[in-house]
């Protein structure tokens, strides 16, 4: 099983859905201000922030916390962010990519430091693991949408690249630059999707034992927990005989 894709499975198994769920309320309104903030306000008329309200819908975000994120970017009252995407290893010498938000680099810099080392992983230099993932738009649709076929005429006139069938639903991938297009066109002609954003999609797995996922795991939610850090991405799989025991 292929972990990068299955982490919020295997949070839901371990009940942290329910205690991050504030959390990622924060993450997904942080995403909103800053697109707002660096387009216009008018989801239909801004890509980015198009697609950060739907992923911020698609997670159960409330209408009223959607609208002052919006309204804190165009009140001018917004914090400057800066995105930075961090690099590293974990146990098992799992490739980690960690893309933050943050008003203070220094700050962000030093704590994503200190829980790399921690929890037995190291953070390198930018660019010694991103050649490890893809950058692709990802758009998920549940199984009840249609059949395989329905679903993959439809990602072909989009535009999309390919279509993943799985236990959980459709995975359609498509190129970084065409997710905005590629999921409106599919929302229009194929309902409402899941989810759509953009992802880094491994191209190389480590996999690995109950042990090692168990220590990788302890370092992934400890950089999830840090309110600067939005996304975590690793090039991890585990058996199904290791999820099994967790």
């Amino acid at each position: 099983m292929a972990g990068h894709s299955k982490w919020a499975n295997i949070q839901h198994r371990k009940g942290r859905q329910d205690a991050a769920r504030s959390k990622l309320f924060s993450k997904l309104a942080k995403e909103i201000t800053v697109a707002a903030k660096m387009g216009d306000p008018d989801p239909e008329k801004n890509p980015r922030l198009r697609l950060a309200v739907k992923e911020a819908k698609s997670n159960s975000v409330p209408k009223d916390v959607i609208e002052r994120a919006i309204k804190k970017a165009t009140g001018g009252d917004a914090e400057n962010y800066d995105e930075i995407r961090y690099e590293g290893y974990g146990p098992g010498g799992v490739a980690i990519i960690v893309e933050a938000m943050t008003d203070n680099r220094n700050r962000t810099a030093s704590s994503v430091r200190s829980i790399f080392t921690k929890h037995g992983g190291n953070l390198a230099e930018t660019g010694a693991v991103s050649f490890m993932f893809d950058r692709m738009g990802e758009i998920t649709y549940p199984l009840s949408i249609g059949d395989y076929e329905t679903v993959l005429e439809a990602a072909i006139e989009a535009g999309a690249d390919d279509v993943e069938a799985t236990d959980d639903g459709y995975i359609i991938l498509t190129d970084a630059t065409d997710l905005a297009a590629v999921s409106t066109y599919l929302d229009e002609n194929l309902g409402p999707s899941d989810s759509a954003k953009l992802v880094w999609r491994p191209n190389i797995s480590t996999e690995l034992d109950l042990e090692g996922f168990q220590k990788l795991a302890r370092l992934i939610e400890a950089l999830e927990d840090d309110d600067d850090v939005q996304n975590v991405t690793a090039n991890f799989e585990v058996s199904d005989e290791v999820l099994a025991q967790l």
